[in-house]
């Protein structure tokens, strides 16, 4: 099968760089742009600052940085770009034809733009329609996934919906590569926990929860009709973030049912297909000490998420912890499945792969 090209934005930086690892070798896509503001015009090979196992792959060693503002033949693009520059041309990307799926921050509360985790919330894909009816977009569209912090939260909550979410308030421990790079001062983190993480963090993990957990109405999302709190902290792991999560439920249901609803839960079958997609979602992992980042964070080759220390809150009712990787998960792996999950339900005309045997 001739695989669709994918430009990258931003190839040089940490989540780019885990773009063009994770689609080495990927069955339907393959990079042929590199985009980049400081380093364009530059071979890759000379330009970046690899911080990623292994190298980078030597097929695009020598191949050229693009500047931003150049015009792409990919129908496909990733963005890894900042989000200043996100603002301006990813809507101009996808005005032009182009499908985006971004992993900035710029659009994500939109109300027109699809905060996809496909596992959990594969309906808010017909957003597309309404957002191109309003913007004039006839084969383009802007898809966004969430920050990575809240993306466990979601992945934990969206089983536990039918007993009515009312309260949920998270308390994380985010892993340096969240920072990006260089990320932060060694002499700030090393023997030290920093009880704040900078750039809204805090309020995009309770308002895009909100938007993730909620319901496709036709023409916008009905968030989650849930008080959401969270306070953000970060500590001395390279990868992986855990959130403590403490919620309150309408239909008070015992432990038990609550971990048979963790133990049932699968992704829609279309979803499942994809191939990024893990066997299994999520975990529950019995041990009294887990998940643990450098033990659980590559689960479903970084995937899936992992749950652990479920039992009673004396204040919300139940509490629990949660660690997803929040480079591949929470970053380069869910706007993958969310580019793969548009392609099989037919949003990139020229490229539909096994179409009737991924939705059947």
């Amino acid at each position: 099968m001739t695989r669709l090209d994918v430009a990258i934005l931003g190839a040089t930086g940490a989540v780019g760089q885990r773009f063009i690892q994770l689609l080495e070798n990927h069955p339907w896509f393959r990079v042929a742009e590199l985009v980049g503001h400081s380093s364009a015009g530059k071979a890759y090979g000379d330009t970046v600052k690899w911080i990623l196992d292994d190298n980078p792959p030597l097929h695009l060693w020598d191949q050229k940085v693009l500047p931003l503002d150049a015009p792409l033949q990919s129908p496909l693009v990733f963005s890894a770009l900042p989000k200043e520059a996100a603002l301006q041309r990813e809507p101009e990307l996808a005005a032009a034809g182009h499908i985006v799926c971004t992993n900035a921050s710029a659009y994500r509360m939109a109300e027109d733009v699809p905060l996809l985790l496909a596992d959990i919330n594969a309906a808010h894909v017909a957003l597309i329609e309404v957002q191109r009816q309003r913007r004039g977009w006839t084969t383009g569209a802007l898809i966004a996934n969430s920050n990575c912090t809240v993306m466990p939260v979601v992945m934990a909550l969206a089983p536990l919906k039918p007993f009515g979410i009312r309260k949920v308030h998270v308390v994380s421990e985010q892993a340096i590569s969240g920072a990006g790079y260089p990320g932060v001062p060694s002499l700030d983190i090393i023997d030290n926990i920093i009880p704040f993480v900078s750039q809204d963090e805090e309020e995009k993990v309770e308002i895009e929860a909100r938007k993730m957990l909620g319901d496709f109405s036709g023409s916008g999302i009905a968030e989650l009709d849930a008080v959401t709190g969270a306070t953000c902290t970060r500590v001395p792991v390279i990868d992986g973030h855990i959130v403590n999560i403490s919620l309150e439920l309408a239909a008070r249901p015992a432990l038990a049912d609550i971990l048979r609803a963790w133990e049932e839960f699968t992704a829609p079958a279309q979803v499942a297909a994809l191939p990024s997609s893990p066997l299994r979602p999520l975990q529950y992992l019995p041990q009294a000490d887990r998940p643990q980042p450098r033990r659980d964070r590559l689960a479903g080759k970084g995937m899936m998420t992992s749950i652990g220390r479920l039992r009673e809150c004396p204040i919300l009712g139940y509490k629990f912890a949660a660690l997803a990787h929040n480079t591949i998960r929470g970053a380069a792996g869910s706007s993958i499945q969310n580019a793969e999950l548009l392609a099989v339900a037919g949003y990139i005309p020229s490229f539909q792969p096994a179409k009737a045997a991924v939705l059947a």
